[in-house]
């Protein structure tokens, strides 16, 4: 008995659809209509009216629930202890604690009495029991899955999370998850997350300062730097300002808005645990000036990460700094929590993305886990890179069979043509640039041509023209196609890292030398200078 379950129920017979049979376990701040959502406080018994918004989304693709699982108190905590329904402890180990918040759902999880499980991450809740329990954590960049019908801890940071046994099984409940919710105010569409091209290849940041972790943590975290040379290019890369931003979520405004979301209920309900009380507690006596200064120190630290993310895909991190015992948890319940938040507290705090996954196990058998992050948008990629890792072959969604098509003119964002592509189900991929070899004209319209220049002719002394690369349904591209007018036409198009896409390119006879706008770099450019 790991008390991993607060309520079981009767499984029910499964939709048809991508997950049809499959079985989940949902963190009990999570709402499954008919059962209650205690948020692992048992005075919260009336059963929920309704599914929560991501539950409805997996039951319609055919998932199967299985019951509502344990948790660290009004998911605040990282240890899994902190719960009047018993702790929950390691798979592996019933001295070293599960992790939390979302212990239950690691523990179902690990155990194989479900196939995947939903938990949620603030600060790490997702990643942290997976790394504990060898399993997979996907942490979606915040807004990409709905948190209607969750009970918040930090709204404007809360992300509803998928653990699986494998990086393919949560990939496939992640595909479904992913859903914009016109009625959750901090929904986000995924096309309007602004994304950069990746570099070519994998290029894999690393800390370039010791990390002070255990002993046992630190031989596997230098057995996993070795392994990372397997996804690519490996660099050291400054993490100071993502460590720093870290300490803040404890403080100032994201303290305020846990007291916020459950502080009226701390002093009147005896069934609250005192650690929790303890840390949410002090929300209260902050002030806006505090409020605001913690906002302003955040602003200072993202802007200081931000050249990181121009040489790098993902940085790779562990997940936590050691193993905590469940007797040290006892004894400094504050303060492990809070060293187990080192590497995972700041990544909603930056609006990045994550995957938790297992790296070299420890000498003592125990599980050591890893990160992947990389900014808003780039889930994809990281499950990609993570999928790589584990060795896995992950099968293809509908996102992965849409036709990359860049534009350079009036179809850009903002622009008076882009319009033709959104109502197509078009959605924005990334920025990107040419190869240096394509010339930019301006034709009739007025409208920009690009055009290859013939080998061995004049290559631009520039980065090449900027483009956006959109994702379009292929059943969209023949419609599209028919309302570019000659002499644009759609066609191969590479990119400077070599990529080859479809997209706007004009035929040679329309290259007119006298209207070559190349040196603008781009056509918002040009309009700026024209």
């Amino acid at each position: 008995m790991n008390n991993e379950w607060i309520t079981r129920v009767t499984p029910t017979v499964p939709r048809p659809g991508p997950l049809h049979g499959l079985t989940m376990a949902l963190k009990d701040n999570i709402d499954l209509a008919g059962v209650p959502t205690t948020a692992g406080d048992p005075r919260n018994s009336r059963p929920a009216q309704r599914n929560a918004f991501v539950v409805d989304q997996l039951i319609a693709a055919g998932a199967v629930p299985l019951g509502k699982t344990n948790l660290d108190q009004y998911a605040t905590g990282l240890v899994g202890t902190r719960s009047p329904y018993g702790a929950c402890h390691s798979v592996f180990s019933d001295r070293h604690i599960s992790g939390g918040s979302s212990s239950g759902s690691a523990v179902a999880v690990a155990t194989g009495q479900v196939d995947f499980a939903l938990g949620t991450d603030t600060a790490g809740s997702g990643r942290v029991p997976a790394a504990f329990n060898r399993i997979v954590g996907i942490k979606p960049s915040r807004g990409l899955v709905s948190a209607r019908g969750v009970v918040p801890a930090c709204r404007s940071l809360d992300c509803v999370t998928v653990m699986a046994r494998t990086v393919a099984t949560a990939r496939a409940a992640y595909d479904v998850m992913v859903a914009y919710d016109p009625h959750d105010a901090w929904s986000r569409r995924a096309a309007d997350l602004s994304r950069h091209r990746a570099v070519s290849g994998a290029v894999i940041g690393v800390p370039d300062v010791g990390l002070e972790l255990e002993p046992l943590h630190e031989a596997a975290w230098q057995e996993t730097l070795t392994e990372a040379h397997r996804l690519g290019e490996v660099v050291k890369v400054d993490v100071r300002p993502l460590l720093e931003a870290a300490d803040l979520l404890y403080s100032g405004p994201w303290l305020a808005e846990r007291w916020l979301a459950f502080g009226d209920r701390l002093d009147d309900d005896p069934a609250v645990d005192p650690t929790v009380r303890t840390i949410v507690r002090g929300g209260a006596a902050l002030t806006a000036a505090s409020a605001f200064a913690g906002f302003d120190r955040l602003a200072t630290l993202a802007r200081a990460s931000e050249d990181l993310w121009t040489r790098v895909d993902a940085v790779l991190l562990p997940v936590t700094p050691g193993h905590p015992t469940l007797a040290e948890v006892e004894a400094d319940p504050i303060g492990v929590n809070s060293r187990l938040g080192r590497f995972t507290n700041m990544v909603n705090l930056l609006d990045l993305c994550a995957i938790a996954f297992p790296g070299t196990d420890r000498a003592d058998g125990l599980p050591f886990g890893i990160q992947l992050l990389a900014p808003a948008g780039h889930d994809l990629e990281l499950i990609g890179l993570a999928a790589r890792w584990r060795g896995e072959s992950v099968p293809a969604s509908a996102l992965d069979s849409e036709i990359l098509l860049a534009v350079a003119g009036a179809h850009l964002s903002g622009q008076p043509l882009n319009d033709q592509l959104v109502r197509r189900g078009a959605r924005l991929a990334f920025t990107a640039r040419t190869a240096a070899s394509y010339r930019m004209f301006l034709v009739d319209g007025p409208r920009p041509g690009l055009t290859r220049t013939p080998a061995g002719g004049p290559v631009h002394d520039g980065p090449g023209i900027e483009v956006e690369v959109w994702r379009l349904p292929p059943a969209e591209l023949g419609g599209f196609a028919a309302t570019v007018d000659p002499p644009l036409a759609i066609g191969p198009l590479e990119l400077s890292d070599g990529e080859q896409v479809l997209g706007f390119v004009c035929t040679a006879d329309a290259a007119d030398p006298a209207r070559d706008i190349t040196a603008a770099g781009g056509w918002r450019a040009y309009l700026a200078g024209s």
